[in-house]
């Protein structure tokens, strides 16, 4: 098995199941605050079937698996329509975290199982114990990448949701209407790192924050390891 086939063996699973988990949490959220529209339209699943995009689940993350480029990818948005939020404004901000915040719950969680795993194990690893340690070192890699790359502010990006709330009205209205040129710039963002992975745009972008916040949870993994 080469090592290329045995990291998209690693990776594919930790990315779907990252994205799905990411993509039920905004369909929590906007149920939670007053908008059935998800689970209306059986959303609220963690079948992956229900949520994948053969382009942003399957063609784009193998692309750049195979070009050396940055690993990322998305899902079909699960259904949010914000009238029907009890706070369309305020409403919107909490659905577009609720995505990061569970993929930054999910690192934890992986986190504290990647030192439990280290804490139970004397001696030299073995080949399963390394796997599984790589494994969760992956998926906490993932999903901080996933998390990060949402926050940014750029529609239709999670963190886009976050800014139009907390900006003034009128500027939100305004930065709303730019949405479809911020789709223009994702796109683009894709075609540079899918054609042009030396110029590292998005690791650039988010590699440094990701590198950070990767650090704070392999910490978190130490403390649990030497507890």
């Amino acid at each position: 098995m080469t090592e290329t086939v045995l990291f998209a063996l690693i990776l594919v699973p930790c990315l779907i199941v990252a994205i799905v988990f990411h993509e039920v949490a905004h369909g929590w959220a906007a149920l939670a605050l007053g908008d059935p529209t998800a689970n209306e339209r059986k959303r609220l699943s963690f079948n992956p079937l229900r949520h994948v995009d053969p382009v942003g689940t399957v063609i784009v993350p193998g692309a750049m698996l195979l070009l050396g480029g940055p690993v990322f990818g998305w899902a079909k948005p699960v259904p949010v329509n914000k009238f029907r939020l009890n706070n369309p404004r305020y409403g919107m901000m909490a659905v577009g975290a609720a995505g990061p915040l569970m993929n930054f719950v999910l690192a934890a969680l992986a986190a504290v199982l990647l030192g439990l795993l280290a804490h139970i194990v004397i001696g030299p690893a073995s080949g399963a114990v390394a796997l599984a340690a790589r494994v969760l070192t992956t998926f906490i890699l993932i999903n901080v990448f996933l998390a990060l790359f949402n926050l940014l502010p750029i529609p239709p990006f999670d963190g886009s949701h976050i800014v139009e709330g907390l900006l003034p009205p009128k500027a939100a209205r305004a930065y709303e209407q730019a949405r479809p040129y911020g789709m223009l710039l994702f796109l683009g963002i894709i075609a540079l790192s899918w054609f042009a992975p030396g110029l590292g745009v998005v690791e650039h972008i988010v590699g440094p924050p990701v590198g950070w916040v990767m650090d704070r949870y392999l910490a978190l993994a130490s403390v649990v390891a030497s507890g």
